[in-house]
């Protein structure tokens, strides 16, 4: 018997539809997967306020669940419902972010624990908060506003994102070494901490768990994702995935996100 699997998931356009939903096929491979002893570990951009919604909705507050927020800054005990470690933006980093992305003309958020922070009411955050269902404060000056360092800064961009691939490119010698950067999708050009990313999660948790880095698997669909699907033994991209992500995994699904994307990956590689 070969358990103690540890599943790595992306939430958007990955484990859920795009209607933001989980479909039956992916509960019930979930639900099996946890009862055959594995662990699943959501891996998502979003907030950890955000995920949790998911995660409570899914019923992943049982031993073995645990939670990856904002790419990597946040690793959560979803049973224990505690913070197994947070990695933080430096105060002074996203003063300089908002400066700069106020000269662009880009519309820029970041968070406290349960809030996006931002400045202005904009068709940007209508957006996000839409899909992320999370609550928002408007601040004349969020970094002023801020009671403790944020997990990540997030720029977005529904119509162009040729801007916000510009913004990284003019921005990434003065980001070495200080933020990492990355795409959680086309609209979403993010920043969180030095080091931090999904991947560098996954070595985290299955050390501190002692589970073999051979007994992990992770799917995504997004190049946020790559860094998780190259750290996995076996990385997956889903059907609908960016290009990006498919070059860099082991095997591709041969459902999307809106067919049990999940459930194929759990039959094949998970349970017994």
């Amino acid at each position: 018997m070969q358990a103690g699997k540890i599943l790595f998931v992306d939430l958007d356009a990955t484990l859920l539809s795009d209607d933001k939903t989980v479909s039956k096929g992916n509960r019930h491979a979930i639900r099996k997967a946890l009862d055959q002893g594995n662990y699943v570990v959501v891996a998502t951009g979003r907030p950890v306020e955000s995920g949790r919604i998911v995660v409570k909705e899914l019923g992943l507050t049982m031993p073995g669940c645990y939670m990856i927020a904002f790419n990597g800054s946040v690793l959560y005990d979803c049973s224990a419902d505690r913070v197994l470690y947070n990695k933080t933006v430096p105060i002074h980093y996203v003063y300089q972010l908002f400066e700069k992305a106020r000269q662009a003309g880009i519309y820029i958020q970041t968070y406290n624990q349960m809030e996006v922070l931002t400045e202005k009411h904009s068709k940007e955050l209508d957006y996000y908060t839409e899909h992320s269902k999370m609550r928002y404060k408007l601040l004349p000056d969020v970094v002023a506003g801020l009671e403790e360092e944020p997990h990540k800064v997030l720029l977005i961009s529904l119509e162009d994102q040729k801007l916000l691939e510009d913004f990284e490119k003019e921005n990434a010698a003065w980001a070495e070494g200080k933020l990492n950067s990355f795409f959680s999708n086309t609209k979403y050009l993010e920043y969180c901490p030095a080091g931090v990313s999904k991947g560098m999660a996954i070595e985290y948790l299955c050390n501190f768990l002692n589970i073999p880095i051979e007994n992990t698997i992770a799917v995504g669909d997004e190049r946020n994702d790559i860094s998780m699907i190259k750290a996995a033994h076996i990385g997956i991209a889903v059907q609908n995935a960016v290009d990006a992500a498919k070059e860099a995994a082991d095997d591709i699904t041969e459902n999307d996100n809106n067919h049990d994307a999940i459930a194929e990956v759990i039959g094949k590689y998970i349970l017994l």
